[in-house]
């Protein structure tokens, strides 16, 4: 039964899989972190998911997200990369911190 589990784990991380291609055409494969909305649009933030030369793997990749289109758009504006990264630490360091705490704002 144990082998049943693991093929099942296998096929869950496969779904999470995001493959892209890049302008010389290879394919690069990325793991979505998460999506988060900043200034009324949506932004994929992706990690690497195998090693590669295009992309280290503590650096996120942002995309802007076309939900409609199913679509990931490249974004050239480094300053909006910026805000969009430092956006979602801080939204992040948000919902952790309030993981351990009570209605009060005491730790539970």
């Amino acid at each position: 039964m144990a082998e049943n589990k693991n093929v099942k784990d296998t096929e869950e991380e496969e779904e999470d899989i995001i493959e892209l291609i890049d302008d010389d055409d290879n394919v690069i494969k990325f793991r979505l972190l998460d999506v988060t909305e900043y200034k009324g649009e949506k932004y994929a933030l992706l990690l690497a998911a195998e090693p590669n030369d295009a992309i280290a793997e503590d650096e996120v990749a942002i995309f802007r997200y076309k939900e409609e289109e199913q679509m990931l758009e490249p974004i050239e504006d480094d300053a909006l990369l910026e805000e969009v990264f430092e956006y979602y630490q801080k939204e992040y360091e948000d919902e952790e911190g309030d993981v351990g705490e009570g209605e009060d704002g005491e730790e539970a």
